[in-house]
C-alpha cells in the first residue's frame, strides 16, 4: 500500500532497537531494520515483526561511514518510497577502568564518537529527503541518562551521549518545521547491555538502583520503546526534546 507508515530503525536487531521495530510493527508500520554485526538477531527480529503483518527489510551498515548510509538509505527508498519515521538507536561504547583516565584507548574514545554522534547525524542526513515525502515525519535519537548527568558509563560513551543531546535539538531547528527531532534517555536498563558493563556485580547494583527508584524497578528495552512510539506518533508539537525514562530516578536524588 502507498500509503502504508514506514519506519527505519539502526541498531535493530537487539536491545531497544529490537523493541522499537516490534512496537512500530504493532502499530502498523513496515521497518527497515539496519544493523551493524547482529545479522542472525536482525532476522529473527525482521520474523517477529512479520508476524505483525509488517513488511521488514533488513540491511547491514556501519552508520560511521557515509557512503555506506547513503547506500543503505537509498536501498529503503527503493523499497519503501518514503519514511514516516526514523530511530538512530546505532550505537557502541569504549572499555575502561572507572575513574582511571590512562585506561581509555583514544581509538575507542574515537570509533564511540564516529558511531554514536557521527553515525547519528549521517543517518539523518541522508533520510530526510524520504521523510520529507512521509506523513508528519519524526526522528527519535537514543541518548542516555549520563549525557545528562555523570555516571560510571566510559567517558566517551557518556561524552558522545551528551554530545546526542546537543545533536537532537540543533537538528530539531534545522529540520523544522517539516520534520521533528527528539531523543530518548535512558536511566539504568535491564539486559545485556549493562551486564556487560556491571559485570559480576549486575545482580547487586541494579537491585539496588531499582529500590531507589520511586517506580522500583529499572527500565526495559520495551519500556524505551513505548516512549519513541510516543514521540513518533503523538506530541505533534513537541520538538527538541529530551525525554528521561528511568522511572523517577534523577528526579528524587
Amino acid at each position: 500500500m502507498a500509503n502504508q507508515k514506514k519506519a527505519m530503525v539502526t541498531g535493530g536487531g537487539t536491545g531497544i532497537g529490537r523493541s522499537a521495530v516490534l512496537a512500530l510493527a504493532r502499530a502498523g508500520y513496515d521497518v527497515a531494520i539496519v544493523y551493524a554485526s547482529s545479522a542472525k538477531a536482525a532476522r529473527e527480529v525482521a520474523a517477529e515483526a512479520e508476524a505483525f503483518g509488517a513488511k521488514t527489510l533488513v540491511l547491514q551498515c556501519d552508520v560511521s561511514d557515509d557512503a555506506a548510509v547513503r547506500q543503505t538509505v537509498a536501498a529503503v527508498g527503493e523499497a519503501f518510497g518514503h519514511l514516516d519515521a526514523l530511530v538512530n538507536n546505532a550505537g557502541t561504547t569504549a572499555t575502561w577502568k572507572v575513574k582511571d583516565l590512562e585506561s581509555l584507548d583514544m581509538a575507542e574514545w574515537d570509533r564511540t564518537f564516529a558511531v554514536n554522534v557521527r553515525g547519528t547525524f549521517q543517518v539523518t542526513r541522508a533520510a530526510v529527503p524520504l521523510l520529507k515525502k512521509g506523513t508528519a515525519p519524526a526522528v527519535v535519537n537514543t541518548a542516555s541518562i549520563v549525557g545528562l548527568r555523570p555516571g560510571p558509563q566510559p567517558l566517551p560513551y557518556a561524552a558522545s551521549k551528551a554530545a546526542v543531546v546537543n545533536l537532537t535539538k540543533t537538528l530539531a531547528w534545522n529540520l523544522g518545521p517539516d520534520i521533528r527531532v527528539n531523543a530518548v534517555a535512558p536511566g539504568w536498563m535491564e539486559g545485556e547491555w549493562m551486564e556487560r558493563m556491571l559485570g559480576d556485580k549486575y545482580e547487586d547494583l541494579m537491585g539496588k538502583r531499582a529500590k531507589t527508584t520511586p517506580l522500583r524497578r529499572c527500565v526495559t528495552a520495551d519500556d524505551v520503546a513505548e516512549t519513541m512510539l510516543n514521540l513518533l506518533q503523538a506530541n505533534r508539537f513537541v520538538t527538541g526534546e529530551i525525554v528521561v525514562i528511568d522511572g523517577g530516578f534523577t528526579s528524587s536524588t
